[in-house]
């Protein structure tokens, strides 16, 4: 019997992808028309320099249930999906990042969980990217799940798909990298139920990444220990 159509808030954290952002908006549309009831898509713009404003706010003209919010200066990963999530409006939310390192159709294979779990968090099979960052992955997972006893294989894996209702309960804070972290944590402490599904991960053809600057990590380690204080 097949699964009803879920309502779908699903949005983009990004910055200075202008060469990724419409393919990846275009295919979620497409994939939102065949497998959602009511949907939304979300361009969340953290403050590029190149052309991704100007490509935001054309597909929000042109392509119905599309929009996108915009931050006048860059204010980091976290702040983006934190952005995204305050946005959304829809019971269902999903968000992936907007370099096209994953495939948005696979959304398809998330969608039978939902009926029963809450949470449903990707997990990057075979994940491309430098071996530094699989590295500094590896460590924070090890310590994300050693002080908060989560049973979660990919922390960071943006590819999550959650009812609307851990957000509202949450009461999230970050700002920065932890994001991810923080909202799996919350969901947990609140009971919900989660379910684990691999994913594809795509080598990056254009843009560069920026999470692994020092800066961002260490801000990241100063808010999970503020967590950690604020959930014992």
């Amino acid at each position: 019997m097949p699964l009803p159509k879920l309502d779908l808030s699903v949005f983009f954290p990004t910055y200075n992808e202008e060469h990724n952002i419409e393919a990846l908006v275009m295919r979620a549309v497409d994939t939102l028309k065949r497998l959602a009831g009511r949907w939304e898509v979300i361009i969340v713009d953290d403050g590029s320099r190149d052309r991704t404003p100007e490509i935001a706010a054309r597909l929000t003209q042109t392509v119905p249930g599309v929009r996108s919010v915009r931050h006048e200066r860059n204010r980091g990963y976290g702040a983006a999906v934190k952005t995204g999530l305050q946005e959304c409006r829809l019971e269902w939310v999903f968000f992936t990042d907007g370099d096209g390192q994953f495939d948005v159709t696979e959304l398809e294979r998330l969608l039978p969980a939902t009926a029963e779990a809450d949470f449903i968090a990707g997990y990057r099979r075979n994940r491309q990217d430098p071996w530094i960052r699989k590295l500094n992955a590896f460590a924070w997972g090890t310590l994300v799940r050693t002080l908060f006893g989560l049973n979660i294989r990919d922390i960071d894996c943006a590819f999550k798909l959650f009812q609307r209702r851990v957000l509202d309960a949450g009461g999230f804070r970050s700002d920065s990298a932890l994001i991810s972290t923080e909202l799996l944590v919350r969901a947990k402490k609140l009971g919900y139920r989660f379910k684990q599904i691999g994913v594809r991960h795509l080598p990056r053809l254009a843009g560069r990444q920026t999470g692994a600057h020092p800066k961002v990590i260490l801000h990241a380690f100063k808010e999970l220990f503020q967590l950690y204080g604020q959930l014992r």
